[in-house]
């Protein structure tokens, strides 16, 4: 099957949005399919205004078609809501061509907290986007039901998965290797605002604090809490070092639709603390491998006290094979 992946997510970015699309390109490809991708690299492109990395092609509409046009896909996925996505859809539109989309950012939340633009006019903005979708690819439960509430339709589960050779523990003798005091608690991720950074930097914890990744807040973060130990972004094996260094993985986001991190902490042996909101709710569910709580600290605190052999098992029935699959499943032929 030929499919066009319409996204203006894309490398060098780095988020969980790339790192999905990127992944289920490789297996699907090695399963004998071809992705085509429609991505911000073939267009010139401005910066997002706030977030600066995601580059925005500028008036994409023609060339968006023309390319669909010569691909002549079996069928079309578009994975963002940007000017490639609505330039994808309204090409679909007027060749009645169905298409597939998925919700995975919540928007609406992002550019509340951003701009103060109404949540209300956003979900209305997006409600509109994927109406004449054959399938909106949802992450999680938790965020099908959200959405089913708010009036979206044809709402389809897409899980996700880890890379559990890429992501494993370390052996005893070298978590040591940061020098910092014990226990340590860890957080992975983009530096911004969303990401509600500020309420476990403000928790009052034991040991130490470890933030890794880097973003627009990066420069008020280190200066308004200099207790903390931020070493920027990390990537491959020094990604996971850093994971497996740490006692605990504090995610306190209550915005995200899924968390890679989450599963890429679990797979490293970090037990979670978060907030009861989709997402964690999702993915730690029953499993015993995290503690969530509207009071992080406790939820910090007690996670301590679960096993690390747990969560990395529990982490390993997350399969990026199965979630290629499942993409595969929802898609739409075109006839």
């Amino acid at each position: 099957m030929k499919i066009a992946l319409v996204s203006d997510a894309w490398v060098p970015q780095v988020n969980g949005v790339v790192r999905t699309l990127g992944v289920v390109r490789q297996e699907l490809s090695a399963a004998g399919h071809t992705v085509v991708p429609i991505t911000p690299d073939r267009f010139r492109t401005l910066p997002c205004p706030t977030y600066p990395e995601i580059r925005l092609a500028i008036c994409p509409g023609r060339a968006v078609a023309r390319l669909l046009d010569e691909v002549r896909p079996d069928a079309i996925h578009i994975a963002t809501e940007g000017p490639l996505g609505f330039a994808a859809r309204r090409h679909c539109l007027r060749r009645r061509l169905p298409f597939t989309t998925a919700y995975h950012t919540r928007f609406p939340e992002y550019v509340e907290a951003r701009f103060a633009f109404p949540r209300s006019w956003s979900y209305a903005i997006m409600r509109r986007f994927h109406a004449p979708s054959s399938g909106v690819l949802v992450a999680t439960d938790s965020i099908r039901q959200d959405l089913a509430r708010r009036g979206f339709h044809n709402l389809r589960r897409w899980s996700r998965g880890v890379d559990a050779t890429q992501f494993h523990p370390l052996p005893e003798s070298e978590r040591d290797f940061l020098g910092l005091e014990r226990p340590i608690f860890a957080t992975v991720g983009r530096l911004a605002v969303e990401k509600n950074l500020a309420a476990f930097l403000d928790l009052d914890l034991p040991g130490s604090k470890l933030v890794v990744g880097d973003g627009p807040l990066e420069t008020q973060l280190r200066r308004r809490y200099p207790k903390a130990h931020f070493v920027g972004k990390q990537v491959g094996e020094a990604l996971t070092r850093h994971y497996a260094a740490a006692d605990v993985f504090v995610f306190p986001s209550r915005t995200d639709t899924f968390g890679l991190v989450l599963l890429e902490a679990l797979a490293c042996g970090l037990p979670v603390a978060a907030y009861p909101v989709p997402g964690p709710l999702d993915v730690i569910a029953d499993s015993g491998c995290g503690r969530l709580d509207e009071d992080l600290r406790a939820a910090a605190l007690g996670a301590l006290a679960i096993a690390r052999d747990k969560c990395r098992a529990y982490a390993l029935d997350f399969s990026w094979t199965a979630c290629a699959q499942q993409f595969l499943g929802s898609l739409q032929p075109v006839r």
